[in-house]
């Protein structure tokens, strides 16, 4: 038997995280995805335990400005993707400046030095796992998943999906009921 699950990893994250805290009698307040703010200071064995207790979920602590910067600019992108139309046809360069309160520029050259990778390149790749996700799990066609991801036609959204995947998402969604035939025969 196979379950297909459709989740929200910022649920899921803020969930585990606050598990976590609540383990550790951890006081603070978690503000928004993967920011936690620490009402009182903490004794530095437990916050090792803490940190040590993340690792194992593949949560790490992001310490250094250029990296947190990346982080921020990270779970912008991911809200983006995720949200409903009305975010996801905003202009990317003008939503992260002012929800950052960074130039495009800056904002662009960190993230490409941090993670070797363009903000364009890792806002295509989200969308793709969204797509796929939204093509698994709910009973769209593929003009409306073009809509609500904000691509200007079905043709483009095809376009960029077999160059991530190598195949077109009509033939994604051929191979996965197959696979789900066979898995459950």
């Amino acid at each position: 038997m196979e379950l297909y699950i459709k989740y929200n990893i910022d649920v899921m994250c803020k969930v585990l995280l606050q598990q976590q805290l609540d383990k550790f009698n951890i006081n603070c307040v978690v503000t928004e995805p993967g920011y936690v703010k620490f009402r009182e200071n903490i004794p530095m064995d437990t916050y090792k335990k803490f940190i040590a207790s993340l690792s194992e979920f593949g949560i790490e602590i992001v310490d250094n400005q250029k990296s947190i910067l990346v982080q921020k600019i990270k779970n912008v992108i991911i809200e983006m993707v995720y949200a409903d139309k009305g975010l996801q046809s905003m202009k990317i360069s003008t939503y992260l400046s002012e929800k950052l309160n960074e130039s495009y520029r800056t904002l662009s050259q960190v993230f490409s030095e941090v993670t070797f990778i363009s903000i364009e390149n890792f806002i295509i790749l989200h969308k793709i796992e969204r797509v796929k996700q939204l093509l698994l799990t709910e009973n769209l066609s593929l003009t409306e998943i073009s809509f609500m991801m904000n691509y200007s036609s079905v043709a483009y959204l095809s376009q960029q999906f077999k160059n991530i995947t190598g195949v077109t998402p009509t033939a994604f969604q051929k191979i996965m009921k197959q696979k789900r035939y066979s898995e459950a025969t």
